[in-house]
């Protein structure tokens, strides 16, 4: 093929590769570039095709692990999400029914709601959040540890 193709082709998968946001089509942008020089060695259209296919799947299985983890860092928990385990205290009665019910996490105030099924915690109780649902946190009662004397 002629190199003006190849640089066509180039353009084309680099202007793809602007437009999108994510990793899609640099790796056959690269595979054009290889098969460019290839044509501009002189090289025949059976060496510019395997070059194309070559270097695009190997750029693909090569650098997209490295590149994904640098462009796409993983993920970073919130201050929310460090909630989910804690302990606190119930500060007004939680009952899912009413609709009511506070809880001090870590001297935070949250909203809150028996993770269990109707089930209506005192105040004064010790609870371990189990989820969070939009500002609510779901909680459980923690079990004390023995039977009192």
């Amino acid at each position: 093929m002629k190199p003006i193709i190849w640089l066509i082709i180039l353009v084309l998968f680099g202007i793809g590769e602007a437009v999108t946001v994510g990793l899609t089509s640099i790796w056959f942008a690269l595979g054009a570039l290889g098969a460019l020089i290839v044509s501009q060695l002189g090289l025949g259209f059976w060496p510019q095709i395997i070059t194309f296919i070559v270097l695009s799947a190997l750029s693909m299985l090569l650098v997209r692990p490295f590149a994904k983890k640098f462009l796409r860092p993983g993920y970073s928990p919130t201050n929310a999400d460090r909630v989910i385990g804690a302990t606190g205290l119930v500060t007004e009665e939680i009952d899912n029914l009413a609709g009511h019910g506070l809880v001090n996490i870590a001297g935070q105030v949250w909203s809150a709601r028996s993770a269990g099924e109707g089930a209506v915690i005192p105040a004064g109780q010790e609870v371990r959040v189990t989820q969070i649902q939009g500002v609510k946190v779901l909680v459980e009662p923690v079990q004390s540890g023995g039977p009192e004397h």
